[in-house]
């Protein structure tokens, strides 16, 4: 029962910062009136670098409208993969609403971005011949959100809220008896903690359709049970809904698997050179 307690107080604590960073967001995509569809069609060999400053962004409207334009033949498979990779759903505002841990942000996505970027112009340059694109003369929405009035973005911010809120304590509630039961090295070692083969494990746990993965990926992170290496693998896969919008919309469904094992390789690939760098450089 104080397990359940303690739970439901770390989780409440954070309900205030959530909901004010949903709103600046929701706010931000009001008034923004569609620009960010506009620049991504039109950034040419810019196109990784672009994507993947834009993935920076919390939540995964970036994912969305990017596998929507990559869909209708706007986008090529390097800045799509960028995108991707950069998102990290809502772990940053998980972070940022950890006292003593936001300052690892800057960090992250720091990191993050240069993978984006390497990995989108290594796709666009290198596996063009492997992910190869038709041109589609496609009208399509790209689903970029415009909300018809204030009232409608403040119900959007206490929507998001809310289900990242259910989301904290289920996750929360189940990490703390695992930990009380098993402890967190144990945990650990589950995880494949201190080997490098752990950032495939989270890699894999990053491809869950939705912020849950962000939200497992990054306390499984603060409690000490996985390493930055692979928060990073994982949240490099963690596109949110992004990929399930791709499949939807792009017809070629090789293509589209392609372009996940990419995304789950490339992950895992940085996510253990990071690792090696941990164990044997003590970097990061």
């Amino acid at each position: 029962m104080e397990i359940v307690i303690e739970t439901c107080l770390d989780s409440i604590k954070m309900l205030p910062f959530l909901f004010f960073a949903f709103l600046l967001i929701e706010f931000l995509e009001y008034y923004s009136g569609g620009m960010s569809g506009k620049l991504l069609k039109k950034v040419g060999k810019a196109g990784p670098v672009v994507g993947a400053v834009l993935g920076c962004v919390p939540q995964c409207g970036f994912s969305v409208l990017a596998a929507n334009l990559y869909a209708g033949g706007i986008l090529s498979a390097g800045t799509l993969i960028a995108v991707f990779t950069a998102t990290s759903d809502e772990a940053v505002l998980i972070l940022m609403a950890n006292p003593g841990r936001a300052g690892e942000i800057i960090w992250l996505l720091a990191v993050k971005v240069v993978i984006a970027v390497a990995a989108g112009y290594f796709v666009d340059g290198v596996m063009q011949k492997y992910i190869v694109r038709t041109e589609k003369n496609v009208h399509i929405k790209t689903r970029e959100t415009v909300r018809s009035s204030k009232m409608e973005v403040v119900r959007e911010a206490i929507g998001h809220t809310f289900r990242i809120f259910i989301y904290l304590f289920v996750f929360n509630l189940i990490l703390n008896f695992a930990i009380e039961l098993l402890g967190i090295q144990k945990l650990s070692e589950i995880l494949l903690g201190n080997t490098v083969f752990q950032p495939i494990i989270a890699a894999i746990i990053g491809l869950i359709p939705n912020c849950a993965a962000s939200v497992i990926l990054t306390q499984l992170y603060l409690s000490g049970a996985i390493s930055f290496a692979s928060v990073v693998s994982g949240l490099c896969t963690g596109a949110g809904v992004g990929l399930i919008v791709l499949f939807k919309m792009n017809s070629d469904k090789k293509e589209n698997f392609r372009i996940l094992l990419t995304l789950v390789a490339i992950a895992s690939v940085a996510g253990m050179f990071l690792q090696f760098l941990q164990f044997y450089y003590n970097v990061l």
